[in-house]
């Protein structure tokens, strides 16, 4: 099912519905993986506070919201790759979506917002399977690096992702034939 959602960039006045999308999304997505002392952390006012400073980045990143009938349900951001070796220019940070909006689209949505077609690198959590079948449909595979995350107090063995160009450009040849 493809539902329609209008994606457009993240303002300031987004902040307080993206910090309770965003803590809905994470206690949905790492429930399994964080304690539920971890997750009760959460903070929606901190969360919102967080958003306001990403709205006033420079053009270098994107942060873009997902709205169905009015609503935000989901958000993507990518800028410049941190990692010190650089694996590709450009990283996703994040691109979450309520739990009764997957498999509609929108996550497809809001990663082609954020992710061009060249190369792009990604960090995520091992055990987030789901996470996994996507990025691998988007043409990203494991480059060996992982690292232990400190979130909310607690560790999360993540593992990066990398799309190499080649593999960006096949894949544009093939969805485009």
């Amino acid at each position: 099912m493809v539902t329609t959602a209008l994606i457009r960039p993240v303002v300031e006045s987004d902040a307080e519905s993206l910090g309770r999308v965003h803590a809905t999304c994470w206690h949905e997505t790492y429930d399994n993986q964080l304690s539920a002392a971890a997750l009760e952390q959460l903070q929606p006012a901190r969360l919102a506070a967080m958003w306001r400073r990403f709205s006033s980045q420079g053009p270098q990143y994107r942060q873009v919201a997902a709205l169905v009938d009015g609503e935000i349900v989901g958000f993507a951001g990518s800028g410049p790759a941190r990692d010190t070796d650089k694996p590709a220019p450009t990283e996703l940070y994040f691109i979450y979506l309520l739990d009764a909006y997957h498999g509609t689209g929108i996550g497809q949505q809001l990663f082609d917002a954020v992710i061009d077609e060249g190369p792009s690198c990604l960090w995520v959590a091992a055990e987030n399977a789901r996470a996994h079948s996507f990025y691998k449909r988007n043409g990203y595979a494991p480059d060996g690096h992982e690292q232990d995350q400190e979130v909310l107090g607690e560790e999360l063995h993540e593992v990066r992702l990398v799309r190499p160009r080649s593999l960006a450009r096949r894949l544009s040849l093939a969805t485009a034939g």
